[in-house]
This record gives structure tokens, C-alpha cells and sequence, in this order.
């Protein structure tokens, strides 16, 4: 871990897609006025670029040379925007959150030599006044020194649900059933992989979100960081 990790309180927020961690992670930094990691979405940039540049998923030594050398760009955004995220000189915010392009970040995120690629640069945006890190193996691989660790969870009929009420207004044939299925095979896929797989950190403090609100979320978050003095 870097003398800056060491120096900068971190809060990592892990757990299954769906289950919340986007919303509230972006929440978060906004309330605690901190810098924010998407780290789902390097995995998906990843994928991305690898469709940009033509390379096979089956293609690990490719995939790790795209993975260390991304040309990404964070740009803030005014409250009540989101932030918007540049590949190679292109806006690609929406771009990335394609169910097929998920589907193939699943898949590279279970390749060592990529995620080995990426940890450096997950750990660089550790950066004052303090880091709030959205993923799945942030608290238990990235930051395993963080001063605060949050698993959430839901179930994969609630967590199904969420994401077909985000598609269905952009893609009016989205089926709940197709998502369901992708929600269970994406979880195989984080819990079994061989590197950094999903799981709660053994001392994070977990949320089942499934009947919570947002607003409920993230108020049980913020406590914790009260309690922890991180507020």
C-alpha cells in the first residue's frame, strides 16, 4: 500500500451488481465532499476499448496491455449531473453501461493479469480530503486497510427488477426474464472466479437492500462513518 492510501481515509462500498452501490457511493462522496472510484467502470472501459480495437475476449495478453494503458478521463460534473467518463477522446458514459458490454466486463474481470493491470490504478485515486471506492473486491483486495467497508446486497428478483426499470424507458424490448438470468450468471461468474471473487470483506458491515430506500442506504452509511469519525 502506497504512503498516500496510508495518509487518505477510504470507504469502500463491494457487492453484486444491482444491489446499489453506484447510487449510493456517488451520494456519499457528494455528501462527504471526497473523491469517488468507479471501478466497475475501468473493467468496462476495458471492454469497451477492447471492442474499439478489435480484441477476443480469449485474448489475455491484449486485454492486459488495453487494461494498463487506458486513455480515460473522470470529468466532474455540477451537482444534480453525473459524471462523464472520455475513452480515447470520446464520451462514452452511457456507451459503458450497455448490458453487453457488463456482460463482457464480467468476463475480463475474472483475468489476473488484467485486474493486475488496473490495481495500480484503482489505488491511485485514493486522494485528499478521502476516497469513497464502488466495486466488488475494494474492501477485500484495493483498500483492505480502509477505515470503512460496506457490503450491500439484495436479492436477484429485487436487484432484476432495478435494472429493467432503467432500461425499459431506453430499450423497450429489455425482458425481465433475459435479466434475471444475466444478473445470476454475472454473480456466478464474481463469487467463483479464481482472483479477488465477490465476497464481503470480514469486516465490512453488511446491508440486505432489497425492502431498503435509497435515503434508508444511505443513512445507515453515513452512521457508520459518524461512528468511525470519518464525518
Amino acid at each position: 500500500m502506497s504512503i498516500r492510501e496510508k495518509q487518505v481515509p477510504v470507504i469502500t462500498v463491494d457487492g453484486p451488481s444491482g444491489s446499489g452501490k453506484g447510487t449510493i457511493c456517488q451520494l456519499l462522496a457528494r455528501e462527504l465532499g471526497w473523491e469517488l472510484l468507479d471501478s466497475g467502470a475501468l473493467y468496462r472501459l476495458t471492454a469497451l476499448a477492447a471492442r474499439h480495437h478489435g480484441v477476443a475476449l480469449e485474448d489475455v495478453e491484449a486485454l492486459e496491455v488495453l487494461a494498463a494503458h487506458l486513455d480515460v478521463q473522470f470529468r466532474p460534473a455540477d451537482e444534480g449531473q453525473e459524471m462523464q467518463i472520455v475513452l480515447e477522446g470520446e464520451e462514452v458514459t452511457h456507451a459503458i453501461r450497455n448490458e453487453r458490454v457488463g456482460e463482457d466486463a464480467s468476463v475480463i474481470a475474472a483475468l489476473g493479469p488484467v485486474r493486475a493491470a488496473l490495481l495500480n490504478r484503482q489505488r491511485d485515486f485514493a486522494r485528499a480530503p478521502g476516497l469513497v471506492a464502488d466495486g466488488r473486491d475494494m474492501g477485500t483486495v484495493v483498500f483492505p486497510s480502509a477505515e470503512l467497508k460496506i457490503y450491500l446486497d439484495a436479492s436477484a428478483e429485487e436487484r432484476a427488477q432495478r435494472r429493467y426499470k432503467q432500461l425499459i424507458s431506453k430499450e423497450p424490448g429489455a425482458s425481465l426474464d433475459d435479466i434475471l438470468n444475466d444478473i445470476k450468471a454475472r454473480d456466478a461468474r464474481d463469487m467463483n472466479r479464481v482472483v479477488a471473487p465477490l465476497k464481503p470483506a470480514p469486516d465490512a458491515v453488511r446491508l440486505d437492500t432489497t425492502r431498503m430506500s435509497i435515503e434508508a442506504v444511505l443513512q445507515a452509511v453515513l452512521d457508520e462513518a459518524r461512528h468511525r469519525g470519518l464525518r
